[in-house]
């Protein structure tokens, strides 16, 4: 028969329940290295620790995101660098070509490898990373253009789409990370128009005609120098998405250390606190079995 419990004895028994409740706790802390196991643990601190983790997440994201545009971005300045060179071959050609010494000959074999820079030019506005072409617009699945030589205007019109993509920089804002094939390559500002500069080209020097050779001269120039505006646009672009990841890896690593500070252990603290509180335990029971006669387990049991 269970002895009616004294006010003194509901008292002790009460309190060794919270003693053992907070020595659970702390062998949970100690064993699993985290402060927080449970919602329970720490309800304060639920609110805080849900939207730290979800920007954590976020961040992680964009951090990725950044990533494999920073890919595309490097390809793409590459590949304009690259055409930057080819204009400026263009060029030394097209000074050749208007040599009047030059012979009809000798200017075809100019235009041949004028034809061949020209094809080199759209193996560029072509240029994919993995199955995206970089300058093809949001319809990057689709080659942005097509060449056939034996047309005068062999290079077909601009196949893909606006590019209206952005990519989220981790404090929030958004920012444009690459232009069409028709913005850069096939400008319907003449003066722009790569494509048609070293196309009006080969044909003048095709065709012996020292003026077309003269005009294409001027227009090879200002094409270039469109081409270098838009390698510098894709270099600003890189420091963008170089900044963006820089501050993504330093928010990620705030946010990680916040919640750790929020879930992890202090094990120094942790310890001394399960040797506390089983110390407490420990007198607690002793105290009380010199007190009475009967053990603690006849008001338990």
């Amino acid at each position: 028969m269970i002895q009616r419990l004294d006010a003194a004895t509901d008292t002790f028994l009460t309190d060794l329940a919270s003693i053992k409740q907070r020595v659970a706790r702390a062998q949970r802390e100690v064993a699993s290295g985290r402060r927080i196991n449970q919602a329970s643990d720490a309800p304060a601190d639920l609110s805080t620790l849900m939207q730290l983790r979800t920007d954590l997440g976020q961040t992680i994201q964009i951090r990725s995101n950044l990533g494999r545009v920073q890919t595309e971005v490097d390809t793409a300045e590459q590949s304009l660098e690259s055409a930057v060179k080819i204009m400026e071959r263009a060029g030394v050609l097209g000074i050749q070509g208007a040599n009047g010494t030059m012979t009809a000959e000798q200017r075809t074999i100019v235009a041949d490898e004028v034809e061949s820079l020209l094809e080199q030019m759209v193996g560029l506005a072509r240029t994919r990373v993995d199955t995206r072409y970089v300058f093809s617009g949001d319809a990057d699945g689709q080659g942005p253009f097509t060449l056939d030589l034996t047309l005068d205007d062999p290079v077909s019109d601009y196949l893909g789409a606006p590019a209206t993509r952005q990519v989220m920089h981790p404090a929030g804002a958004v920012f444009r990370v690459g232009k069409t094939g028709e913005e850069i390559f096939d400008n319907p500002d003449p003066a722009k128009n790569v494509f048609q500069a070293i196309n009006s080209l080969r044909l003048s020097l095709r065709a012996d005609d020292s003026a077309g050779i003269e005009a294409a001269l001027d227009q090879i120039g200002s094409a270039q120098t469109h081409l270098n505006s838009e390698l510098a646009s894709y270099g600003a672009v890189q420091n963008q998405v170089a900044e963006a990841t820089d501050f993504a890896h330093k928010q990620e690593l705030r946010l990680k250390t916040r919640i750790s500070e929020l879930v992890d252990t202090d094990m120094t603290e942790a310890i001394l606190a399960l040797n506390q509180t089983t110390y407490q335990q420990e007198v607690a029971l002793s105290t009380k079995a010199k007190n009475q006669r009967i053990s603690l387990f006849d008001f338990i049991g």
